[in-house]
């Protein structure tokens, strides 16, 4: 016999006075109620009742025995409630990964509304260009640029693309000429980005275009502050560069071919329960970021 059932059986026959309206409550015989508290007794070796025909009294050893009870039945109650306000409504923590550009000039501030519209959820975001690995570091979601080898055995949802643009300073264009082609590209100090140019070579379209690869860095950031100061031509997300192009300091180059997207992807594992702290989340990223990235 399910020993919870026997303790409220006990409990609402203490309540409510009698064996009958303990019975009536909960919607079974009042022979159940009384096996339910013998169980109960039985397994405790102590009486916890004294019953005759007309009346019932807890013994010391009931009245120990029903307060404890009853207060854990409360807390029991309480942590079920909490479980289900869970499911109703966004709590607890959420682990993001990003890369280091896409999350400092889009993620970040896309997050961060997310958690003002849903304050209860706490945010740790792990802004990090290495490979993360969401089973063996415990991230809950992590966003991805550029084409997916293996996502399994993860979910992946694209958010939308980064869109990719050739700038330099209007100093460097002065003293090197502007390139008209992607051929002018080796004619020129091209900075590269070590994780994404590989062999220093840059996209355009669908082709790939060879640069000097004279100065190359991990960092999108770094490029940028290299190209502002006319080291050379600079391959980065657009909206990266956006506020340097409209101030003049950056001239956007080789407008006629098209400079190649990169897909970013948002991923969880397969294995994660749902959750509307989960489900919550994927629906705002796939509304939100594709506005945060259309600058």
């Amino acid at each position: 016999m399910d020993k919870l059932r026997s303790i409220e059986a006990f409990i609402c026959a203490v309540d409510s006075g009698n064996f009958s309206e303990a019975a009536r409550r909960l919607d079974i015989t009042a022979v159940m109620v009384g096996k339910h508290v013998r169980q109960l007794e039985s397994a405790l070796d102590t009486r916890l009742l004294q019953r005759n025909t007309r009346r019932q009294n807890l013994t010391e050893a009931g009245e120990s025995y029903y307060r404890q009870c009853k207060q854990a039945l409360l807390q029991l109650r309480v942590a079920e409630e909490s479980v289900e306000n869970m499911k109703r409504t966004p709590s607890g923590l959420l682990r993001i990964s990003a890369p280091l550009n896409l999350g400092a000039s889009a993620v970040a501030a896309v997050v961060a509304r997310y958690q003002a519209r849903y304050p209860q959820v706490k945010i740790e975001l792990d802004l990090n260009d290495n490979f993360v690995d969401l089973i063996a570091e415990g991230f809950d979601f992590a966003l991805r640029v550029g084409s997916l080898k293996n996502a399994e055995p993860l979910v992946a949802q694209k958010l939308g693309d980064y869109q990719m643009v050739v700038c330099a300073a209007p100093e460097y264009l002065a003293q090197h000429g502007t390139p008209q082609t992607p051929e002018a590209l080796y004619q020129h100090r091209c900075l590269c980005n070590m994780a994404w140019n590989k062999g220093n070579a840059w996209r355009l379209g669908e082709v790939q275009w060879p640069t000097d690869g004279s100065f190359i860095c991990n960092d999108g950031q770094a490029l940028r502050q290299a190209a502002l100061a006319g080291a050379g031509l600079i391959l980065q997300p657009h909206i990266l560069l956006a506020e340097d192009i409209a101030a003049g300091r950056l001239v956007p180059l080789l407008r006629e071919w098209q400079q190649s997207s990169r897909p970013i992807h948002l991923l969880w594992r397969q294995d994660l329960s749902p959750s509307e702290k989960r489900s919550s989340f994927v629906s705002w990223m796939r509304e939100q970021l594709p506005l945060a990235l259309a600058v």
